[in-house]
C-alpha cells in the first residue's frame, strides 16, 4: 500500500474512533436546542475576532518570508486564507502547499524556501501552544482529572521544541555529511540535501533577534485573541468558559490538528473539546455543542476569505497568461 493511502486510512480510522468515544451518550436533542438558541451577535463577534487572527497570522508569516525576499501583506493574507481553506477541506494538510504555490508565484521566492517558512511557522506554533498549555495549567488553582500531571510534560515538550528551532540550523554540516555518505542514488542524495538546506534556511529565519521578537509578540497576541474568541463563542451558547480554560482548549486543539486527520479535523476536535472541557464541569453535550458551533464559524470564516483568495489568485494568473 502506498504511504499516502496508509495516511488516509489511519486518518479515517482515527477520526471514527475518536468520534465514537466523543459522542457516545450525547443528548442530540439538547445539542440542537443549545445550538438553535445561540446568540448571533456573539457568534458574529467571534467570527470577527477569528478573521482578525487570520490577518495577524499572515503578517506573522510575512516576517519569515521577508527574511530573504519581499512579500506584501495582501499576498501573504490571501495565501494564508487559501492555505487554511485547503487544510480544512483537503487531506494531509495540503493547504501548506496551496499557500506555498500562491506566494512563490507572486514573488521571487523559491517554492522550497516558502514551504520551509510555512512548516517552520507550524513548528513554532507547536512549541508555543505547548508552553501556553503548560502556563494555563500552572495558573489553575485546581487541576482536575487527567490535567493534574500534564503541566510539567507540556512545559518540557514546549521548551524542547523551541530549543530545536535554535539548535537544528547549527547541525546542517553534519546532516549534509551524513546524507553524502548514505548508500543512496546520487540524484536522491542531492534532492535530500537540497530539502535539508531549504528547511534549515526556513528555521534559521528565527535566529535574527528583531525578527524573533516580532514573531513571538504576534504569537502572544494571536493566541490571546483566539482565547477571547473562545470565551465569546462559549457565551453565545450560554457557556461561561474561563479565559484560562480557553487558553488550554486552543492549545489542545492546535496540538490535535498535528495528528493525521480527515478534512476539517472531524473526530479529533470533538475528542479534544470533551477531554478538556468536561473536567471543568461542562457536560459532554455542552462540549459537543460548543465545538460544532466553533467549527461551523471557522468553516464559514475560512471558507469566505479562502475562496476569495483562490479567486483572486485565479484571476491574477488569467491576467498574466493573457498578456
Amino acid at each position: 500500500m502506498r504511504p499516502k493511502a496508509v495516511i488516509v486510512c489511519v486518518s479515517i480510522l482515527l477520526a471514527i474512533g475518536l468520534l465514537y468515544f466523543s459522542v457516545r451518550g450525547i443528548d442530540w436533542r439538547e445539542v440542537a436546542r443549545t445550538v438553535v438558541k445561540a446568540n448571533l451577535a456573539y457568534l458574529a463577534a467571534a467570527a470577527t475576532l477569528f478573521s482578525g487572527t487570520l490577518l495577524l497570522r499572515a503578517v506573522r508569516w510575512r516576517i519569515l518570508l521577508n527574511a530573504h525576499g519581499t512579500v506584501d501583506v495582501p499576498t501573504a493574507f490571501w495565501a494564508t486564507a487559501a492555505g487554511y481553506f485547503g487544510n480544512n477541506f483537503l487531506p494531509a494538510r495540503a493547504g501548506e502547499l496551496v499557500r506555498t504555490v500562491m506566494v512563490s508565484s507572486q514573488s521571487k521566492l523559491d517554492k522550497a524556501y516558502v514551504l520551509a517558512t510555512a512548516l517552520s511557522e507550524r513548528a513554532a506554533d507547536a512549541a508555543a501552544v505547548m508552553m501556553i498549555g503548560a502556563l494555563a495549567l500552572l495558573t489553575l488553582p485546581v487541576r482536575p482529572g487527567w490535567l493534574a500531571n500534564a503541566a510539567t510534560p507540556a512545559a518540557i515538550l514546549g521548551l524542547t521544541a523551541a530549543s530545536m528551532l535554535v539548535v537544528l540550523p547549527w547541525l546542517e554540516s553534519a546532516a549534509k555529511s551524513l546524507l553524502d555518505r548514505a548508500p543512496l542514488p546520487l540524484v536522491f542524495r542531492r534532492t535530500l540535501v537540497s530539502v535539508v538546506e531549504q528547511a534549515l534556511r526556513g528555521i534559521r529565519t528565527f535566529h535574527d533577534a528583531v525578527r524573533l521578537l516580532k514573531f513571538a509578540g504576534l504569537t502572544v497576541i494571536i493566541f490571546s485573541i483566539d482565547a477571547l474568541g473562545t470565551v465569546v463563542g462559549g457565551a453565545a451558547l450560554g457557556l461561561s468558559i474561563p479565559i484560562v480554560v480557553a487558553f488550554l482548549l486552543i492549545a489542545a486543539l492546535s496540538l490535535g490538528s498535528v495528528l493525521p486527520s480527515t478534512p476539517g479535523y472531524v473526530g479529533i476536535y470533538q475528542f479534544v473539546a470533551v477531554a478538556v472541557l468536561t473536567p471543568f464541569g461542562f457536560s459532554r453535550t455542552d462540549a459537543i455543542a460548543f465545538i460544532l458551533v466553533a467549527q461551523a464559524v471557522s468553516y464559514l470564516v475560512i471558507g469566505f476569505w479562502g475562496s476569495l483568495g483562490l479567486l483572486r489568485y485565479r484571476r491574477s494568473n488569467l491576467s498574466v497568461s493573457e498578456e
